[in-house]
């Protein structure tokens, strides 16, 4: 039922005469047909962004979208964030940590981000923490907080399974083997 409605509304999507029964002549309707214009865009945009036109028209949008105002604060930041969080190296979350949040008694998977002490550190006179505390099911929302370093413990467990287990709402246990 539910692929059913899917393939449905993709091809509502398509408009009719672009259908391939249309363009073939075909008497019946193929659920889902404009499924191959959806991949067909999709293979199409990626090729055009992966070369040097592409590039520059995409380089062009984002000149464009940074001219609106309000918007160029909010475009800049979530690009920066999502540049970090889904860059190859993989340095945006280092270590999976427990920490009593968002009182004591009550415990958290949080993650530890950039290495800033600066000002925070002085004025706090201790060591301190960077750490990002995701809500469930969806960790794109979530905490900045900085906390003293002797307030953290260390989880064993790789940052994956710990997303694994936020994500899931704690349905999906890391593996036990570590």
């Amino acid at each position: 039922m539910v692929i059913s409605f899917f393939l449905e509304l993709v091809n509502n999507i398509v408009p009719p005469q672009y259908l391939p029964e249309a363009l073939f002549n075909l008497d019946k309707t193929i659920p889902g047909s404009g499924i191959i214009w959806v991949i067909l865009i999709m293979l199409v945009t990626g090729a055009l962004v992966n070369n040097f036109i592409g590039r520059k028209l995409l380089q062009l949008w984002e000149k464009l979208l940074n001219k609106i105002p309000g918007f160029r604060g909010i475009y800049n930041a979530l690009k920066k964030l999502s540049d970090t969080v889904l860059s190859p190296s993989g340095e945006s979350f280092k270590k999976a940590l427990l920490v009593e949040y968002p009182r004591k008694g009550m415990w958290t998977i949080a993650f530890q981000t950039g290495s800033y002490h600066g000002e925070v550190e002085k004025i706090i006179g201790e060591k301190i923490i960077n750490l990002y505390v995701p809500t469930t099911p969806n960790p794109t929302s979530g905490f900045f907080i900085m906390m003293p370093k002797k307030d953290v413990i260390e989880l064993k467990m790789s940052v994956d399974d710990a997303f694994k287990l936020v994500i899931s709402t704690g349905v999906v246990a890391p593996d036990q083997g570590t």
